[in-house]
């Protein structure tokens, strides 16, 4: 008897079994998920019914009942939708910021050049120099076409720069400048020399430990009044070097990061080798640092895009304050939620590509990490 139940079992255990259904697995975690309980089924309902009722709401709010063509806002005010032709009527504000109207075909070509070249920078067109290099071509070619005074450009001040130009030269500013400062600022906190190392110290925990509202508010409206009267510095050129030691304040703690692990034996035998502080650093030590600590670096430079927005504090048009001069209109000011909602859109689509890039590039050194040790 109990060899026959032996048995059975045996071939009840060697019998092929039947291949559960495609998505059967997906399916039976969905359920554990979102179906576990009574008390998580009925939440799940709940909040499914909610999410489609805001989805068509908005749908009809925002696309079926919206008006999206009006010159004179007649038809925003009996419309029951959104009113997107503030946006039509607007855009040259929003985007061109208060640039001389007759000159705004240069602020125009700056945002071709910068989405073009970010296009080819995302496709990776070309080698990771050439690349770089372009971004530091496509930042001098903006601050040129912005300011003028050559090549038979007329001169326009730095109080009429605005719109997304003026965000896009914040930014490239902030991460052109902002990262050597960061790599200076983490090797000088690993330094053998204790001034260096003190200096260091010193400003990564001080800046890090004051908001950048007050490191702007410092840069603009306090330090005039310490500077001698002949020493005049634009406003704009204050708030820049505020935002870029403010930058690099952070970014150096992300780098020392990856400093901090990369092998040592890396660094000795470089040193073995005859390599010089200097040449181990930008050779051996820093590219594996860098590429190491790409995501958090990659989070750093997406929070300088979106605190470009604290200029509009400061009274200098970028997106954010060239879209509250254009809703000052009284024709439109209370179209707002839909001027806001349109920057909304704009950075999160910038910050979304700068995620992606940032992600892709580090799935490629994990496949060069995981080749080298193969």
């Amino acid at each position: 008897m109990s060899a026959a139940i032996g048995s059975y079992a045996t071939i009840g255990k060697d019998a092929p079994r039947r291949p559960a259904p495609h998505g059967a697995g997906r399916l039976a975690q969905l359920k554990a998920r979102y179906f576990a309980t009574p008390g998580t089924s009925l939440l799940t309902i709940v909040l499914g019914l909610m999410t489609v009722w805001a989805v068509v709401s908005f749908v009809r709010w925002g696309i079926i009942d919206a008006v999206w063509y009006d010159p004179t806002a007649e038809a925003c005010r009996t419309a029951s939708g959104a009113c997107w032709a503030v946006i039509t009527e607007k855009y040259r504000v929003i985007l061109l910021g208060t640039y001389p109207y007759d000159e705004q075909w240069r602020s125009a070509l700056i945002i071709a050049i910068w989405v073009v070249w970010a296009v080819l920078t995302a496709f990776r067109l070309f080698p990771l120099r050439l690349r770089l290099a372009g971004w530091l071509a496509v930042f001098a070619v903006t601050l040129v076409l912005m300011r003028g005074g050559v090549f038979g450009l007329s001169y326009i001040g730095t109080d009429a720069w605005g719109g997304l130009p003026l965000t896009f030269l914040v930014f490239g500013g902030t991460i052109a400048f902002g990262i050597p400062l960061a790599i200076l600022l983490a090797l000088g906190r690993r330094s053998v020399f204790p001034v260096v190392r003190f200096v260091s110290i010193a400003t990564i925990e001080g800046v890090r430990g004051i908001p950048l509202l007050v490191v702007l508010f410092f840069g603009t409206l306090i330090l005039p009044l310490f500077l001698p009267p002949q020493l005049d510095v634009d406003k704009l050129v204050r708030a820049e070097i505020g935002m870029v030691i403010f930058f690099a304040a952070y970014a150096a703690e992300v780098i020392r990061g990856g400093l901090q692990a990369v092998a040592d034996g890396q660094d000795e035998a470089a040193k073995a080798l005859g390599m010089g502080y200097w040449l181990r650093m930008r050779k051996i030590v820093l590219p594996q640092a860098i590429a190491i600590a790409i995501p958090a670096l990659f989070n750093d430079i997406i929070r300088a895009f979106k605190n470009t927005t604290y200029f509009a504090i400061l009274g200098l048009f970028d997106v954010l304050g060239a879209t509250k001069v254009a809703l000052d209109d009284p024709a439109w000011v209370r179209y707002g939620l839909e001027g806001y909602l349109f920057v909304f859109l704009l950075y999160f689509l910038i910050c979304s590509g700068l995620s992606l890039y940032g992600r892709s590039l580090e799935q490629d050194h994990a496949r060069r990490t995981r080749r080298a040790e193969q």
